[in-house]
């Protein structure tokens, strides 16, 4: 047989099993959708699937794809929610170092209700006259007071909401650029002290990391909490913004050996935190706890709210009055009616709760009128993640300002929506080893220092702009609140100056 032969031979040969091969595919794939056909015509629980069987399944998978699409392809740039493409593009071109000048005019439209408008002085500060921002004490009556230098800081996230390597990136983070890391409600982790950062130890409702077997606070088990020199000041979760009246949701999937041992509850079940603390069911019951805690610890001790209904914070000035200044909380948390989680109903997180550019200003004059303004310092948290928003909120009346999503943004979060699942894409809400080999603690934490120094940098910019040195200089009025006449109002004629 010719060469030529032999080459025919094999191209016949070759293209006969190609052709075996296409066929049987096909088969399969025939076969494939008969079953599914046949599946679908019987089943009795989905209309679609039994009316339109076989492309009733394409309903749900283009539905399953259109957050994606909208994300990649259709949404504008400020359209998206919670946050839009150029905030998160903003955090994290400010996290790798990147240049986060823009060019040509601003895509953010300053005409809807509510948006912020921020006042400019003829003679703004001059870079020889600006001053770093002074720090702020927290607890001067404690035996260890707490001296908060950074205008920006990481809200409470709990290891077990985060992955092990997001922690490491934040606690590493923290330190490098001189801010405190809330542990969130579950419990303290080695990997929160990994980095020797300032500490703030946060109770939740379950009181995890310091409950005993009954689930009530163990004195014994808070003082040796107490005695971690990294660990500043103690918060009592008393609700959080996106579930108020709700208990933290730690899926069973996210429950691991580790995390379970750190909260004191079993493994591979889902972690439900009571709607509220079973031991605070009024005023005084809360002036308790505070005072309980902070004679343990001897360190500050405060706590976190959404703020709904609002009379009640009067009562607490007026027993706060009773029982001397120095037994108030030295801090108050206000988290916004908008803030996120990673797990929460959703009649809870779109509908309960009021928005922090509500809520703290309102808070603010309530301490006022009571005579505990000073003695009261206000943690601003809620959606506050570029510099335009941390300003507003010390224009409002914030001492401090606290962030969650910004930070998880400064690690590689690209709003999946998946935090209430194991399948995080970027490593930072899982506990699936694979998908965590994606997010480098040592490379994320200087990420994590770089967006902290840039808000920072870009605050003074607009506190320079309004013609104060620094941040903790501005006043309501240095920002203006557009109404629905479309016009903008003054802060301080929204919320004007109170007497104490």
């Amino acid at each position: 047989m010719s060469d030529f032969d032999q080459v025919t031979r094999f191209t016949m040969d070759g293209l006969g099993f190609l052709s075996t091969l296409f066929i049987f595919v096909i088969g399969l794939g025939v076969l494939a959708v008969a079953v599914v056909f046949v599946i679908d015509i019987t089943q009795k629980h989905d209309a679609v699937r039994r009316n339109f069987p076989v492309l009733g399944h394409f309903r749900y998978l283009f539905s399953k794809l259109g957050e994606f699409f909208r994300q990649y392809f259709f949404a504008m740039d400020r359209e998206e929610m919670p946050f839009n493409r150029a905030e998160r593009e903003w955090v994290a071109a400010s996290a790798a170092g990147h240049d986060n000048t823009v060019a040509f005019g601003s895509t953010k439209n300053l005409t809807p209700v509510g948006t912020v408008i921020f006042v400019n002085c003829p003679f703004p500060t001059l870079s020889e006259d600006s001053v770093p921002t002074p720090p702020i004490t927290i607890g001067e009556y404690c035996d260890n007071p707490y001296e908060s230098r950074s205008i920006i800081n990481i809200s409470g996230m709990s290891y077990g909401a985060l992955s092990q390597p997001a922690v490491r990136a934040l606690s590493n983070g923290a330190r490098l650029a001189d801010c405190w890391l809330n542990t969130g409600e579950g419990g303290l982790s080695p990997h929160h002290l990994e980095g020797g950062c300032d500490i703030v130890f946060q109770i939740g409702t379950a009181k995890y990391g310091v409950r005993d077997l009954d689930g009530q606070l163990d004195l014994d088990r808070l003082r040796k909490i107490a005695d971690r020199p990294e660990v500043k000041m103690f918060e009592l979760k008393m609700s959080q913004g996106a579930k108020p009246g709700k208990g933290g949701i730690l899926p069973a999937v996210k429950v691991t050996p580790e995390i379970a041992e750190i909260r004191g509850i079993p493994v591979q079940q889902a972690s439900l935190s009571p709607n509220g603390h079973t031991d605070i069911r009024n005023v005084s019951q809360l002036a308790d706890m505070i005072e309980r805690i902070r004679e343990t610890t001897r360190k500050p001790v405060g706590f976190k709210t959404v703020v709904g209904a609002y009379g009640w914070l009067n009562s607490l000035c007026e027993e706060f009055a009773k029982r001397g200044v120095e037994a108030a909380p030295d801090f108050i948390t206000i988290d916004s009616g908008d803030g996120g989680t990673g797990a929460a109903p959703m009649p809870l997180m779109d509908n309960v709760g009021l928005p922090v550019k509500e809520s703290l200003p309102m808070v603010a004059d309530i301490l006022t009128r009571n005579g505990m303004r000073d003695r009261i310092k206000l943690i601003a948290s809620g959606k506050l993640i570029t510099p335009a928003e941390v300003a507003w909120a010390y224009c409002a009346g914030a001492d401090v300002v606290v962030s969650a999503r910004g930070f998880m943004f400064s690690l590689g979060c690209i709003q999946a929506l998946k935090c209430n699942k194991n399948t995080c894409p970027t490593g930072i809400t899982t506990h699936d080893p694979r998908l965590q080999k994606g997010l480098d603690p040592k490379d994320k934490a200087v990420r994590v220092k770089n967006y902290i120094e840039r808000v920072r940098y870009d605050v003074g910019v607009i506190a320079h702009s309004c013609g104060v040195p620094h941040a903790r200089a501005l006043k309501r009025y240095h920002c203006r609140i557009v109404q629905s006449s479309g016009k903008s109002t003054p802060l301080d004629e929204l919320y004007p100056p109170v007497a104490a």
